[in-house]
């Protein structure tokens, strides 16, 4: 007799990284809003790499929380455990649900499998990816397809294509929005914004931003290149400071070899995640002009911090940004046109930078754990 019971869903947390990257703040923002706003409406057990425990156990003091085995941090052995260990954890835990938070899932689990797939891009643009990789995920997103009692995807674009390119069973998607932690990710002030241009030796000087990972999706390339056209001529240029994990897309390397030698490039790499307030709030422009996204989280965050966005109309973009944030196409001479109409116009970043801040607190990690305990219940029944 399930009515009026809360189900009992095991998360998978073991496929977060220890950068806390996008799947890390999609896992730690559903898991904080469960915690806060949905106790009572599911029965949580939570499996986590051992490095996570203390973390779940805080954020979850009412979810119990298992330990992995410690050879789970390894991503081939994660995929070899995924099949029989978790299964066999769901069955010891009395799990009525199973939820994979990655792409993959068990073949079979013993019970009910939800899973979140997260973009559709690995089969609209399968040039940005090597061929394993593609590979892999083109083939763990059609299994979950199949095998899945409902799929969860984080925005409208993305279920259209999986509709429209692998014919997934619309009645099987709930689309659930990330939110944002809008404690994490605030309009910064001067003190914050002054504290991280130290850190990165900028002094007093001015920026454009960009935060991702460096993969050929996210285009840093081309934002490297239309950047260095639009500043080269100016007086007091602005840096770009290109920050975020290194990613694997070599023509980075070729783009910084053209930059001029009076314009200033910096990586510094991952940030400090206390950082990131002052280092999104405090740029010019936060510049992310992506191929192609499932959702769009480090515009949104951008967002947050009260920073003026400029961004692509592509896939679930302009889902996020609407009209609070600016558009400019791939290319880096259009890059180059419309990140100079922007530094050029400091009322118009002044209202995006609003226009993105009010718009941000629409996206709630609270609404997205909503969705996702729905289509728990959906998947139980």
């Amino acid at each position: 007799m399930t009515a009026g019971r809360p189900p009992r869903v095991l998360i998978d947390a073991t496929s977060v990284p220890v950068d806390r990257g996008g799947v890390g703040r999609y896992v730690d923002g559903l898991l904080g809003a469960l915690g806060k706003v949905c106790g009572s409406a599911v029965d949580l057990v939570v499996v986590s790499l051992r490095t996570d425990l203390e973390r779940y156990r805080r954020m979850l003091p009412g979810a119990e929380i298992v330990p992995a085995p410690a050879a789970v941090a390894h991503r081939p052995a994660r995929l070899a455990w995924e099949q029989t260990g978790l299964p066999l954890l769901a069955q010891q835990v009395g799990a009525e649900v199973l939820h994979s938070p990655f792409y993959t899932c068990p073949l079979r689990a013993g019970c009910p499998v939800t899973v979140t797939v997260h973009d559709a891009t690995f089969f609209t643009e399968p040039e940005h990816y090597d061929k394993s990789r593609r590979t892999f995920f083109r083939s763990a997103i059609k299994t979950s397809l199949r095998r899945a009692d409902r799929v969860i995807v984080p925005s409208k674009a993305t279920r259209d294509e999986l509709i429209r390119l692998l014919d997934a069973d619309p009645t099987r998607i709930d689309v659930a929005y990330h939110g944002v932690d809008h404690a994490a990710f605030h309009a910064p002030g001067d003190e914050e914004k002054a504290r991280v241009r130290a850190r990165l030796g900028l002094g007093n000087g001015s920026y454009v931003a960009f935060l991702g990972a460096k993969e050929p999706r996210k285009n840093v390339p081309n934002l490297i290149r239309g950047w260095a056209r639009a500043v080269a001529d100016r007086q007091d240029p602005p840096a770009l400071v290109v920050a975020g994990g290194q990613g694997h897309d070599d023509d980075i390397d070729r783009a910084v070899a053209e930059v001029p030698p009076h314009l200033r490039l910096l990586r510094p790499g991952y940030l400090r995640y206390a950082d990131l307030p002052g280092f999104l709030g405090g740029a010019l422009v936060a510049a992310y002009p992506s191929y192609g996204e499932g959702f769009g989280l480090p515009i949104l965050e951008a967002m947050a911090c009260a920073a003026p966005v400029l961004t692509t109309p592509r896939l679930s973009l302009p889902e996020v940004g609407g009209d609070a944030v600016a558009y400019t196409s791939e290319d880096p001479d259009q890059i180059a046109i419309d990140l100079a109409a922007l530094l050029d116009d400091e009322p118009r970043r002044l209202s995006l930078a609003k226009a993105g801040f009010d718009r941000a607190k629409e996206f709630t990690w609270e609404s997205s754990a909503e969705v996702h305990v729905a289509a728990w219940s959906r998947a139980r029944s």
